[in-house]
């Protein structure tokens, strides 16, 4: 799911492609995209985008005449821009991943998802309050206090992981930069948050703040002054987000990882967990006792 640092540069390049041109037609090859119907998607036909901002992990439209899209990428949805030379017809809606075209003079800005679930969603709104309905709640870390991190953080009990990761408690973050920060803090993903202490607290929000902004300017390097068509959270130059057995660059020690749901975590056991193996729920419920602790006896299983 692009976060924060993918979104920041996608509005980037939009300013650079779309504001404060007209957008001319909405094009949908999927109905199912579209989630609401007053206005209806035609009355965003020929206004103006006067401002384009991000709302937790939703990027806004802000469009002539109090005219908003809001539009959620979720896990696999994406962004391309396709220049329109004078004259030529206006570019294909892509076939199987192609959910929508918005045209402009000069180009199209093409909507895909490349999954079967088809999750990305589009409504448009009239008015800034029907935006913020919208708004899951969550804060903004990097505008934020470290009194207001701190009361955010803790007024719940969750994991560092689910903290991180709940769009009601911090905006903008996901799974794979939640891994990227935890590894920095040096704090294990499935550390209780009432358990975290002053020290501890200070050093996740200078890792938030320092992962967030070192991937921002790293991929708006990459993107220039082209759009972002490599969104993905999967990146070589990442420590443990989808690194699982290959070496931390802090230690070495091979990355590990736990599967839950639709998600998993990746840690680095010797930076973050002082040497434990955290239990994979599925593998660990089917080895019992077998389970190894710590990285040595993993390390002595996979010799015999």
């Amino acid at each position: 799911m692009p976060e924060l640092p993918d979104l920041v540069v996608y509005i980037e390049a939009l300013e650079r492609h779309v504001l404060a041109r007209r957008l001319e037609t909405v094009r949908l090859r999927s109905p199912f995209l579209l989630r609401s119907f007053d206005p209806p998607l035609s009355a965003v036909e020929g206004r103006e985008v006067v401002g384009l901002r991000r709302l937790g992990k939703r990027l806004i439209f802000d469009l002539e005449d109090d005219l908003h899209l809001v539009l959620h990428l979720m896990v696999a949805g994406r962004l391309r821009w396709r220049p329109r030379p004078e004259g030529a017809p206006r570019p294909k809606i892509p076939g199987r991943i192609g959910l929508a075209a918005f045209d402009f003079e000069d180009g199209s800005l093409m909507l895909t998802e490349a999954s079967g679930k088809k999750r990305a969603s589009l409504h448009v709104e009239r008015g800034a309050e029907a935006v913020l309905a919208h708004d899951r709640g969550g804060l903004e870390v990097l505008e934020a206090s470290d009194a207001e991190f701190r009361e955010a953080l803790t007024r719940r009990n969750h994991t560092l992981k689910r903290a991180l990761t709940d769009p009601r408690i911090l905006s903008g973050i996901g799974n794979a930069y939640s891994d990227e920060i935890l590894h920095r803090a040096r704090l294990s993903p499935f550390k209780q948050t009432r358990h975290l202490d002053a020290e501890d607290a200070a050093r996740l929000l200078a890792a938030i703040r320092d992962v967030l902004g070192e991937w921002t300017e790293r991929l708006r390097a990459e993107v220039g002054d082209g759009f972002p068509d490599k969104v993905t959270a999967f990146r070589p130059e990442m420590a443990v987000h989808g690194k699982y057995r290959e070496p931390c660059p802090v230690c070495g020690s091979p990355v590990q990882r736990i599967v839950y749901a639709e998600n998993e975590a990746n840690y680095c056991p010797t930076c973050q967990t002082s040497g434990k193996l955290l239990a994979d729920r599925a593998l660990s419920r089917l080895l019992k006792k077998d389970w190894p602790k710590t990285l040595e006896e993993l390390d002595a299983r996979m010799q015999r």
